[in-house]
């Protein structure tokens, strides 16, 4: 499984209410939800980004409240990965549950720039970034957490299991 995308940067802590304000709850349209995506910090952010664009921040990206709105609407906003230093746990697994990719990788912030192109091979465990021709190493996903990605999340992973069993 490939994203390739620009980066757009972010910095530490960037909690569920900078990612997906709070007096958006009310709707639970993904498509909705996407316009709004990263609002609190980039109100423009939903016109700027690309499909398969790559959010790059730092350490305990997706703090906060437990919402899975958040990883939602940055899916729908046409995200194809959040690279981060490290995420807020909860953040983490919602983000898998909607099939949205998130990767932890210690100091990416320092190795790529706004605007750089990336080529991310989360089988393989590299991430190539294309504007510089660096390479970075990562450990690659458990493949159960790869299985949930590829079918779309959560929900279609396991309806996939139960019918298996």
């Amino acid at each position: 499984m490939k994203v390739r995308g620009k980066v757009w940067k972010y910095g530490d802590e960037l909690d569920t209410d900078v990612i997906y304000p709070g007096k958006y709850l009310v709707t639970f349209d993904p498509t909705e939800a996407g316009k709004h995506a990263m609002e609190g910090i980039d109100p423009d952010f939903h016109k700027k980004i690309s499909k398969g664009d790559i959010l790059v921040a730092g350490r305990n990206f997706g703090t906060g409240s437990a919402r899975e709105q958040a990883a939602v609407a940055l899916k729908s906003a046409g995200v194809g990965l959040v690279i981060a230093d490290s995420f807020a746990r909860t953040f983490y697994r919602n983000a898998i549950n909607v099939g949205m990719p998130v990767l932890e990788l210690k100091g990416i912030k320092n190795k790529v720039d706004e605007k750089d192109e990336l080529e991310v091979d989360l089988d393989h465990g590299v991430i190539r970034n294309i504007t510089k021709r660096e390479n970075y190493p990562f450990p690659a996903m458990p493949p159960f957490i790869m299985e949930i990605l590829k079918v779309g999340g959560a929900v279609p992973y396991y309806k996939n299991r139960i019918g298996r069993e």
